[in-house]
């Protein structure tokens, strides 16, 4: 299943989520003028700004050094901090990977296109700016039509973190990625919303046991499925980093933000009025209810949904201009192992959005 380039002008495609109901993926109409302008602007050294099923991520030519330094230095990202390889499927794969083993081929059959990445042997033809340091590269085909069609279109590798400054809340929209950046600086390819709404897992693959370095919609159990073997969750290895996303403060909004449990919610809300403070309240609770000053923004009670809509919602609380969001803290269980598991992705998403630097 290399990137069914036959798809890309419009038969609509189910994004998987780790066997969870399908999330319908939007298909906007591609001007391919536009991706075209987009896909010269990349071979150029430019950055291009693309919609993925999980968030938007800033595109320049993998194996150009000085373009991904031009990333990194738009986005103040340390370098430390490695970036994701996006590939049009396998056989663009193979040109940046030393080696593209069996479980490789086995997980790109089940999952590519789609939001799990792949850390494998760094090929030569990759900087090393791209794995800040590492051995390993992070790589992964993209779901979504526009990016396809750009990888296509281009005829490279695009490294793509998500188009916002570093550690900040990614972005979903195009509306997102323009208030980050200058026009003259990223072009923006609109895309419409992204269905996923959070990143993909990073899996790797590079020796001994299969080890996820983050949590994404896809989990261990449909992972260990296709490989026939144990795979172990958020497993950290020695040595510079394999996989971004690992920040302690990270996806986090300008508003100071707190995770609560629901029975301390209220009592937030009350030290809050004790203060003259206001407060946003992310809650997924039908029950709930706030009071004035406060603001309540309602949040899906189904884990995909809720995944769809966290970046947004964050955003748009960060826009209220409040003295606090509150997070009332969503479920971290649940009787389908494959929903449970994006409840811990969105876990881990909260608590380093909601750290303090």
């Amino acid at each position: 299943m290399a990137s069914r380039p036959g798809r890309i002008p419009g038969s609509p495609r189910a994004v998987r989520t780790a066997n969870n109901p399908p999330i319908e993926q939007p298909h906007p109409h591609i001007d391919f003028d536009t991706v075209a302008r987009a896909a010269e602007r990349i071979r150029s050294g430019g950055v291009v700004a693309f919609p993925t099923e999980t968030v938007y991520g800033l595109g320049a030519d993998a194996l150009n050094p000085e373009a991904v330094a031009r990333v990194f230095r738009l986005k103040g990202r340390p370098s430390t901090n490695p970036l994701i390889v996006h590939v049009s499927g396998p056989s663009m794969a193979r040109g940046v990977v030393s080696q593209w083993t069996p479980r490789a081929d086995a997980l790109a059959r089940e999952f590519w296109p789609g939001p799990l990445t792949l850390v494998l042997p760094r090929g030569d033809a990759v900087p090393e700016i791209v794995t800040a340091g590492s051995p390993g590269v992070a790589v992964r085909a993209p779901n979504h039509p526009l990016a396809i069609a750009l990888l296509m279109s281009a005829g490279r590798p695009l490294v793509g973190p998500s188009a916002n400054l570093s550690g900040r809340v990614s972005p979903t929209t195009a509306s997102h990625v323009r208030e980050a950046f200058d026009e003259d600086d990223v072009m923006v390819l609109d895309g419409g919303a992204c269905p996923v709404g959070i990143e993909s897992t990073v899996l790797s693959i590079m020796e001994g046991p299969p080890r996820i370095l983050r949590p994404g919609v896809i989990g261990p159990d449909a992972i260990a499925r296709v490989l026939g073997e144990p795979v172990l969750e958020n497993a950290k290895g020695d040595g510079p980093a394999l996989s971004p996303g690992m920040l302690a403060v990270h996806y986090a909004p300008h508003t100071p933000a707190t995770i609560a449990d629901p029975d301390d919610v209220q009592d937030l809300l009350d030290d809050a009025d004790e203060d003259a403070d206001q407060c946003v309240v992310l809650s997924h609770r039908l029950a709930i209810e706030v009071g004035e000053p406060h603001e309540l923004i309602r949040m899906p009670a189904g884990a995909a949904e809720y995944a769809g809509a966290l970046y947004a919602a964050l955003r748009a609380a960060d826009d209220r201009a409040a003295d606090r969001i509150i997070v009332d803290r969503p479920p971290t269980t649940s009787e389908d192992p494959a929903e449970a598991w994006v409840w811990r992705a969105i876990a881990d998403r909260l608590r380093r959005a909601c750290a303090r630097g």
